[in-house]
């Protein structure tokens, strides 16, 4: 089922599917809600699946007055008075991973369980910053399209580019609607993003962390590194993946998610 409200007074748009434990999906950069839809194939209805469309992303509006990725976690507390929703488990891939701890670190009580898919607590490096910096002034002379067009297959390993041409082609058509304002102001945020770190270490709930072993948006190493701040850690480590594991790995990212949920208490 298809939602809306008015957020910071712009259309904010979420998906609700099933019913039990609720559980929200934040996706990353280029990308809309249905990132996750491979990933949901026959547990849809097992938990009470929250699939915002991040403000700038899919059918939500830009919203110019968002700053910072603390901004952005906004609307996730929007969408839990909408739903009426207490607590709630919170998992983020890549970009939405940044929200997600965002999140948290205002809001400990709220959380049943985190989730880090292909993500980080790390603040950017400063070859990151440049390269996002970069990506700017790319946007800014020649649009979106090519922009994306040529930064969405490099998120897959090169075998998954070989031999599934025409799913890269899909995600890069369904990007089509960005505008280059929303791609920016997405570049800036995650580029002046403070750590987060301080939120593994304190965190009391159960983390999932699911790892690329050819991720260069988010090296393995920093992520190695991160899983053993919480208490609670739960590793995964895809081996045929780069940063898009829940399209690479689809079955094996469906069970991991499943397994995980399982554990927490409705």
């Amino acid at each position: 089922m298809q939602k809306s409200l008015q957020f910071k007074g712009k259309l904010l748009v979420y998906t609700v599917k099933g019913k039990g434990l609720p559980v929200i999906l934040l996706h990353g950069f280029m990308e809309d809600h249905r990132i996750w839809d491979s990933v949901l194939t026959g547990i849809e209805n097992k938990y009470r699946w929250i699939l915002p469309d991040l403000p700038g992303s899919g059918q939500s509006a830009f919203n110019e007055s968002l700053r910072e990725l603390k901004d952005f976690a906004g609307c996730i507390t929007a969408i839990i008075e909408n739903e009426g929703i207490p607590e709630f488990v919170l998992i983020g891939h890549s970009m939405g991973g940044y929200i997600s701890l965002a999140f948290t670190q205002e809001n400990p009580a709220k959380i049943k369980a985190l989730g880090l898919f292909h993500s980080s607590a790390y603040a950017d490096s400063a070859e990151r910053k440049e390269a996002r910096e970069k990506n700017i002034r790319f946007i800014e002379k020649n649009g979106s399209s090519l922009f994306l067009e040529q930064a969405i297959p490099g998120l897959f390993s090169e075998n998954f580019k070989a031999d599934h041409p025409d799913e890269i082609k899909t995600l890069i058509d369904r990007s089509a609607n960005f505008i280059p304002e929303s791609l920016v102001q997405y570049l800036n945020a995650m580029r002046h993003r403070p750590p987060t770190t301080e939120v593994l270490v304190s965190i009391t709930k159960p983390v999932l962390f699911i790892m690329g072993e050819g991720d260069k948006a988010v090296p393995l190493k920093d992520g190695l590194e991160q899983c053993h701040l919480p208490g609670i850690s739960y590793i995964h480590v895809l081996t045929h993946s780069a940063h898009m594991g829940m399209i690479e790995e689809s079955t094996l990212c469906n069970s991991i998610l499943d397994r995980f949920l399982e554990q927490i208490p409705v």
